[in-house]
């Protein structure tokens, strides 16, 4: 079934500015084979462009790489490294939709991902929370979206073995984002 703006309450077609103060970037890493370690990037823009047909809307993000936080200022100073981002060479992760597909009751957006200047086309699973009216007089939609790549297809290719054997840092990134855009006016 291929979904129309008759099937989404609310829907508005238009173009949204992603609102990074109600929104959230973050990740999770397996740590020591053993744990998780959550982070998140404090810095990030976006546009999104919602069409007449679902189907024809588009995405493009951008995240600064140096806004990495882990809680842990060691660890973001290493992430930030050579080893990790190289934030002095590659200061920004970006996206930008290829393709917007149905999937069930919440759609697939593909996309070019470029994390230190290598680009991958990866999927986003994508929940579309709803749109509404806001208390300053604007609309506002919300997207709950996530994926899971691996960080060594990206350049992030350290490998920290253990005693033992396994790896300090996992290679699966797992990508959760929970956005709230404001519809631009005009």
């Amino acid at each position: 079934m291929t979904a129309t703006t008759t099937t989404i309450p609310g829907y508005v077609a238009g173009t949204w500015q992603i609102d990074p103060t109600h929104s959230d970037v973050s990740f999770s890493v397996r740590h020591m084979m053993v744990s998780k370690v959550k982070g998140r990037f404090g810095s990030f823009s976006g546009s999104i462009v919602t069409a007449a047909d679902p189907l024809a809307s588009t995405v493009t993000a951008e995240i600064d790489a140096s806004s990495i936080d882990t809680n842990q200022e060691q660890r973001d100073a290493h992430i930030k490294s050579a080893d990790f981002f190289e934030v002095e060479k590659y200061p920004a992760i970006t996206f930008a939709s290829t393709a917007v597909e149905a999937a069930g009751d919440d759609y697939l957006v593909r996309g070019d991902l470029t994390i230190k200047g290598t680009t991958k086309n990866v999927p986003l699973k994508l929940e579309l929370n709803g749109f509404g009216p806001d208390a300053y007089g604007g609309t506002r939609a919300g997207f709950t979206a996530t994926t899971e790549i691996s960080r060594k297809e990206f350049g992030v290719d350290i490998d920290m073995p253990m005693d033992g054997g396994g790896v300090v840092v996992g290679d699966k990134i797992t990508i959760t984002l929970e956005i709230e855009a404001v519809l631009q006016q005009g």
